[in-house]
């Protein structure tokens, strides 16, 4: 039986999303979040139990437009963790299926969500549990401790060794031989030079577009020239991009565009 988490930043959907789910004999447990914080969050406190634990998490039934990180940036952060869980876009937009299909999404529901078509979205996600070993009879398999390693930054915070993994991070701002990683839960400070992760992360998608800034290209959500002067938005954030670096991001967001 499946434990999903549904999203929306709508409460009403949400609401509704969640009632349909538990009337499903196949969903052990729905259970709602409202933002991307909170889903991320839910999900890592999942991971932290173990994949046997009553918090894990099978499938989320995830919303693609709500403030601040949309469904597909949620979905992107979760392809970098090391068990994610599947996911269904939930959506009242036809626009985003081949972007949703490119990121693994299990199904694409339209809302006003019809309960025989998420019996089918249901249906698609027992299928694949049932297909992967990865799901059955609790025996997740884990990634070898290198990958593990690889795709995750130690951080210390209270004197406690955190593992932040590196595709929840947005932008890396530089601060003298520090570097501060920007996520969508907070941020965190690391003696390690802007430079040596730019090297790093160059081949995650990390590009310099400042002195002071490096981040992820996935994340950029807008490219703005005004009077001479070019800045990205990244999530809240807005920051300038210097003279010698606006060309090149201009060619590789035209090139990611492209496909």
């Amino acid at each position: 039986m499946l434990r999903a988490l549904a999203v929306d930043d709508e409460r009403p959907a949400l609401e509704e999303l969640l009632y349909l789910l538990r009337a499903d004999p196949r969903v052990r447990s729905a259970e709602g979040a409202t933002d991307a914080t909170e889903t991320l969050r839910r999900i890592n406190r999942a991971l932290d139990a173990g994949p046997d634990g009553d918090d894990a998490i099978d499938v989320v039934f995830l919303d693609i437009h709500m403030a601040g990180l949309t469904g597909l940036d949620v979905a992107r952060l979760l392809a970098g963790f090391a068990r994610p869980p599947l996911i269904v876009f939930v959506t009242a937009h036809e626009g985003f299926a081949v972007q949703a299909f490119d990121l693994k999404a299990v199904d694409y529901v339209l809302k006003p969500v019809r309960r025989e078509r998420l019996a089918e979205a249901v249906r698609r996600v027992c299928d694949q549990v049932e297909a992967s070993p990865a799901f059955t009879a609790g025996a997740a398999t884990a990634a070898p401790p290198h990958a593990a390693a690889a795709d995750q930054i130690p951080v210390e915070l209270g004197g406690v060794t955190r593992f932040i993994p590196i595709a929840d991070i947005a932008y890396v701002e530089a601060q003298g031989d520090y570097a501060r990683l920007h996520t969508p839960a907070g941020s965190h400070l690391v003696r390690i030079p802007l430079s040596t992760l730019e090297e790093r992360w160059a081949a995650r998608g990390f590009v310099r577009i400042h002195r002071r800034h490096l981040v992820a290209l996935g994340r950029i959500d807008e490219l703005r020239l005004d009077a001479g002067v070019t800045t990205v938005r990244v999530g809240d954030a807005e920051l300038a991009v210097s003279r010698r670096h606006a060309r090149e991001l201009r060619e590789l967001l035209m090139r990611r565009a492209r496909g």
